[in-house]
């Protein structure tokens, strides 16, 4: 693309305001209001666009954006770029899919300790008390129950729901 050149840009600019608000007056007659007003939208914007300057930056952004594009489908080392980072895509995919699959080293259990007694890691939790007591008989399993139950009722009552 050559660069931007001003004293081509505002008589091509003018021609094509001028081309559009033609247009834009047959459409006017043929569509109506709405479709003329639209098209004298369209056909000021190439002069406001140079009367400002947007004109040369719009330039410079689609030169630079072809420019790019073309060096990116033309040139051997982007291309190696491009297959690189897919190889990387694809060994980050499948060494997650490795680590999902490797077995696992069992871990090494502890001996419990007796509930309440000091560990270098805490008191053992009492869930880790080897069970001395035998199964309780079925008469004391349901006097068990119904006093859990009845703390469960008392402290419903306490907060005001029964």
């Amino acid at each position: 693309m050559p660069d931007f050149d001003v004293s081509t840009m505002l008589p091509l600019c003018v021609g094509l305001t001028l081309l559009g608000l033609i247009g834009s007056w047959f459409a006017w007659r043929r569509r109506g209001i709405a479709a003329g007003t639209r098209g004298v939208a369209w056909s000021l914007l190439p002069v406001s666009l140079y009367l400002t300057g947007l004109l040369e930056l719009v330039w410079d952004v689609v030169h630079s954006a072809v420019s790019w594009v073309t060096h990116l489908i033309f040139s051997p080392t982007v291309w190696a770029g491009v297959a690189l980072f897919g190889v990387s895509v694809v060994l980050y995919v499948v060494s997650g899919v490795a680590r999902g699959r490797s077995p696992k080293a069992p871990k090494e259990k502890k001996p419990a300790s007796p509930a309440g007694e000091l560990t270098a890691t805490g008191p053992a939790p009492a869930s880790a008390a080897p069970a001395k007591a035998a199964k309780p008989s079925k008469g004391k399993a349901k006097q068990q129950e119904s006093s859990e139950f009845d703390e469960i009722e008392d402290i419903l009552k306490r907060h005001g729901i029964n």
